[in-house]
């Protein structure tokens, strides 16, 4: 199995950035995509998370109401999108994949490579 991640870079404050996964090498009917980050010197954590259907969606308390989570299960891809971006949403951003996903990283069996996201104040 393998998830490559992409979409990250360097944007101002307040602007926005779509990052996206593909994975490949199985099928992935039910599972469970997600989000997390790891900022600098701090434990990786959790930013969203979406069900196989679509219908239902988890999100961090600090990206609520900026962050939106979708997938395409015809390519296997999920989606961050981003808005509002602040300096601290500055991060190394990892999909991962699972049957029993949630917001514990114990709830993924795959991960990606991760992106770097760097907002600038």
């Amino acid at each position: 199995v393998q998830l490559q991640a992409s979409g990250g870079g360097l944007v101002q404050a307040g602007g926005s950035l779509r990052l996206s996964c593909a994975a490949s090498g199985r099928t992935f009917i039910g599972t469970v995509m997600g989000w997390f980050r790891q900022a600098p010197g701090k434990e990786r954590e959790f930013v969203a998370s979406i069900s196989w259907s679509g219908l239902t969606a988890l999100y961090a308390d600090s990206v609520k109401g900026r962050f939106t989570i979708s997938r395409d299960n015809a390519k296997d891809t999920v989606y961050l999108q981003m808005r509002s971006l602040k300096p601290e949403d500055t991060a190394v951003y990892y999909c991962a994949i699972g049957n029993r996903g949630g917001s514990h990283a114990s709830g993924y069996d795959y991960w990606g490579q991760g992106t770097l996201v760097t907002v600038s104040s």
